[in-house]
């Protein structure tokens, strides 16, 4: 077998960023775009301060989490290790940058050239390639050098001409290329002769940049803290040279329009269920429910890059991904709610909300499975998320039937009750997400959720779970304050969701588990910015 494999040698880089260049001329990437960067850590206090530089670019994991989330196969994983893209069946929806803990993809919606308009430089005008717009992108370590070469029985690593541009250009030797499952070959000898690391090891992802920090017979002289520095600083900000988490920028408030509408709709239609028990008229609950289900799926719809594509491209990979069974689940609860409400069908109605609670299942693990954002990675997310889905649709379906000239004092108070244990079980799973982030999540993600957590907990389940036990208590106003309670109860969950998915995720950022052995002194401290605790 083969499994090619890149190492970055800490001890020699310079931060002169000529694999930037080479690797943005050689693909000719867009404006702001960089496959191969660069990071300038500094590391320590004054006077004991020292300076790391860290190239760093798609890793090419043996477990990359990119590939499972795709739902349109667009990447995948070859059996060299080559973690692939294929431009013209990538929707654009950006799971896998999301799923990415090494922030190394890209979606660009508008390509942006050197000077601005059409005015190209000679090189954008020859490589660019416009089937990379609108898609995610990354670095491939010169996958068409590698199969031309080995097609002409060259070595990469070995060979200039089949050997990724960035290692080809390194002017301080730090980079290396080949192939690991060869114990012969460049890359296996400086792993048994050094001492190296894998960034994010703790994720399970087996990243293929091995990164050298020390000599491997002469690890043991200096020290080896097994704690990182949170201290570290970096010039450059988000996506260029930053090292800190930073907030996402592929999912905005349609992505968050998608969970608030989807949750929203599949939860009412699974309060529907109530006004089947009381003979009420379905129509109302059901169209709402699903017209809020459609106006999720058509805000991320409008965020996908190739919209038109999407529809089908979408399907296609139910083996792994959660977008594609959310999908599929979507062509079946869409006649089914639509029926069941059209001919007041109970029947259908209640098929229709078991697919709306499929749907909403799939939602949250969407999320879940977006590895590159600490908040969404939690298995805590997934209760959170469904338990808010359903406090939503029992809120909502308050507000309905309070609309309804039909009176049904009975069905309220048992909405009611149904929704003050829904609100205490969204309590609860906030409660168990909140101390899963506890110590696992960058700061900026803690400061989300601590500001969010006193307006979440006191209007959206004190006050509301008030109304309710006053509904209770004096049926003459059990109409309005129950209404006013699952008002209160919806539009929580979509502060929640709004903050989850939008303000509190700050991806994984980057770190180095050591930093490099320089002189006599052995390597030190590793860096993990931006992941200290928020009280």
């Amino acid at each position: 077998m083969t499994r090619w494999a890149m190492i970055a040698d800490l001890r020699r880089c310079v931060g002169c960023q000529t694999c930037t260049a080479a690797c943005k001329h050689s693909n000719a990437t867009s404006k702001g775009v960089q496959w191969r960067s660069v990071l300038d850590v500094e590391l320590g206090a004054f006077p004991d301060v020292s300076r790391v530089f860290v190239p760093v670019g798609c890793m090419h994991c043996d477990d990359p989490p990119c590939v499972p989330v795709c739902p349109s196969t667009a990447t995948r994983k070859r059996e060299d290790g080559l973690v692939t893209m294929d431009y013209d069946l990538c929707i654009g929806c950006a799971s896998c940058a999301l799923a990415c803990p090494y922030q190394a993809r890209f979606k660009v919606d508008d390509p942006g050239y050197a000077y601005g308009g059409e005015g190209k430089t000679r090189n954008e005008a020859q490589r660019s390639d416009p089937a990379r717009v609108g898609v995610a992108q990354k670095c491939t370590f010169c996958i068409e050098r590698i199969d031309d070469g080995l097609a002409q029985g060259l070595t990469p690593g070995v060979d200039p001409a089949a050997t990724p541009a960035c290692v080809n250009s390194c002017i301080a030797d730090a980079l290396h290329f080949g192939d690991l499952d060869n114990p012969d070959s460049n890359v296996s000898q400086m792993i048994r002769d050094n001492e190296t690391f894998g960034m994010h090891e703790e994720l399970g992802t087996s990243p293929n940049i091995h990164y050298i920090w020390a000599a491997a017979a002469e690890a043991g002289r200096g020290p080896t803290p097994s704690s990182p520095s949170h201290n570290a600083v970096s010039t450059g900000t988000g996506a260029i040279g930053g090292v800190a988490p930073w907030q996402q920028r592929h999912w905005d408030w349609r992505a968050a329009g998608n969970f608030i509408g989807g949750g929203s709709g599949t939860g009412l239609l699974l309060a529907t269920i109530i006004a089947v028990g009381f003979e009420l008229p379905l129509m109302p609950f059901g169209l709402l429910g699903i017209a809020l289900v459609g106006a999720g799926l058509t805000c991320v719809w409008f965020e996908t890059g190739r919209p038109f594509r999407a529809p089908l491209n979408v399907l296609f990979h139910p083996q792994t991904s959660w977008m594609s069974r959310e999908s599929i689940i979507g062509l079946v609860l869409f006649p089914l709610a639509l029926a069941g409400a059209w001919f007041d069908s109970a029947p259908l109605m209640l098929l229709a909300a078991l697919a709306g609670l499929g749907f909403l299942y799939c939602q949250a693990r969407i999320l879940r499975a977006l590895a590159g954002i600490p908040a969404w990675r939690v298995a805590e997310i997934v209760p959170l998320i469904v338990a808010t889905g359903l406090s939503e649709g029992l809120g909502l379906f308050l507000v309905v039937l309070a609309i309804l000239t039909t009176p049904a004092p009975t069905a309220t108070t048992l909405s009611a009750v149904l929704l003050l244990a829904g609100l205490g079980l969204r309590a609860w799973a906030w409660w168990r997400y909140r101390q899963a982030l506890s110590g696992s999540a960058p700061s900026g993600t803690l400061a989300e959720i601590a500001r969010l957590h006193p307006g979440f907990l006191g209007v959206g389940h004190i006050v509301p779970a008030l109304l309710l036990l006053g509904a209770l208590a004096v049926p003459d106003f059990a109409t309005v304050a129950a209404a006013t309670a699952g008002l209160l109860a919806a539009m929580a969950g979509w502060a929640l969701k709004f903050v989850v998915v939008i303000r509190a995720s700050y991806n994984q950022g980057f770190a180095i588990a050591h930093s490099p052995e320089r002189g006599v002194g052995g390597g030190g401290l590793g860096a993990k910015p931006g992941w200290s605790v928020v009280p």
